[in-house]
């Protein structure tokens, strides 16, 4: 199976290919025809099974019917003429605010910048606009751009909801409304913002929703949610990767980090992400590491956006060896092939364990080892 066979455009398919994939997974193969023909989806894929691009593929599709499809040239963009910019929309010429047509919900600030970078890096051939928007920032920027015209938003439910009572994004309009990862924005306490949300959205539109898990509150949710949804489910419950080996050490609570030390050290482990149970643990224990000539930093709920995503950013490129997270990461990093997951406390939750050693092992790739139990 190819992405064109699945009826994706051209321009789609291009963007794809420039990122490095020729074939879809299985989640992709099984939702994006389901999403193209218009229907609900009720869908549970573990994390790293390329979840995002199942959703946003045939979402820029939809909202781009003028796409050519595969296989027919694309035309020729025009150039702007020489004096004065194009206007996007006859919506901006007027200085109306453009309503959304996509609505994406994610639980986390992370993850909702993750998302709106796929949407981004798949929708770069097409005349399609995206945003993000979570709290932590500046709002301002956010409403500029919202005034500009947003075809595609994701949105973190606070900081959504801070734009309605700010009557800056127009929400009457939406197509398309997806709740990814509702299982984790139940476990928040997002119910009663998703509920509000809901309300402001026609009646008429078509719903996704993703999740990790068929529990009972996700099961219950979607029944008040999807209209006949075709349901999508390509993962045992609470079943970690099969590409995972895992490793269990019995040790001391006060020898823990010491033996974390040792163990990046023996195994010279060059990028390794670490769970602790509370902020403070995260801190003490890049502290720690650091003090024993390990590069190392922390992010948690106590940071601000810019030093967490700077932060991020860093330990993607290598320039941090160890990065060190309470859960606020666990669904929202995603690092092609990170060799080594490391649970130092275990969370309480056993979903928690599940999405956090899938930080590795991600997309089919063989995990080069989570160590929980520390």
């Amino acid at each position: 199976m190819s992405f064109s066979k699945l009826g994706l455009s051209a321009e789609i398919v291009q963007a794809v290919t420039a990122k490095g994939y020729t074939a879809p997974t299985p989640i992709q193969e099984q939702a994006i025809p389901v999403i193209l023909e218009g229907r609900d989806l009720l869908a549970a894929a573990q994390t790293g099974t390329g979840k995002t691009a199942g959703f946003t593929l045939p979402i820029l599709q939809r909202l781009a019917p003028k796409s050519t499809t595969q296989g027919e040239p694309r035309p020729v963009p025009v150039k702007a003429p020489s004096k004065g910019p194009i206007l996007r929309s006859a919506v901006q010429a007027t200085g109306r605010r453009q309503p959304v047509r996509a609505l994406i919900l994610a639980p986390t600030r992370e993850l909702a910048a993750q998302v709106e970078d796929s949407v981004q890096a798949y929708g770069s051939h097409l005349d399609l606009v995206s945003l993000a928007v979570f709290g932590g920032v500046n709002i301002t920027p956010q409403i500029r751009r919202l005034r500009s015209g947003v075809d595609i938003l994701v949105a973190t439910p606070g900081r959504l909801l801070d734009h309605v009572q700010q009557r800056t994004v127009d929400l009457s309009q939406v197509e398309i409304l997806v709740l990814d990862e509702a299982d984790r924005m139940l476990d928040m306490g997002f119910i009663k913002d998703i509920r509000r949300i809901l309300s402001l959205l026609p009646k008429q539109r078509q719903n996704l929703l993703f999740s990790a898990t068929f529990s009972n509150e996700i099961k219950a949710l979607a029944g008040t949610l999807l209209h006949n949804p075709a349901v999508v489910e390509v993962a045992r419950r609470n079943a970690s990767a099969e590409k995972i080996f895992q490793q269990v050490y019995r040790v001391a609570r006060t020898q823990k980090a010491a033996l974390l030390t040792h163990l990046i050290n023996h195994h010279n482990w060059y990028q390794v992400l670490v769970f602790t149970r509370t902020k403070h643990g995260a801190d003490r224990l890049a502290k720690h590491l650091g003090q024993n000539q390990i590069s190392a930093m922390a992010i948690h709920g106590n940071k601000s956006q810019s030093v967490r995503t700077k932060t991020l950013a860093r330990f993607k490129e290598g320039n941090i060896q160890v990065l060190v997270a309470t859960d606020i990461a666990a669904r929202g990093i995603d690092i092609s092939d990170l060799p080594q997951v490391v649970n130092f406390d275990l969370p309480d939750v056993p979903e928690d364990y599940v999405h956090r050693i899938g930080r590795t092992g991600r997309a089919g790739s063989t995990g080069g080892g989570s160590v929980p139990g520390l």
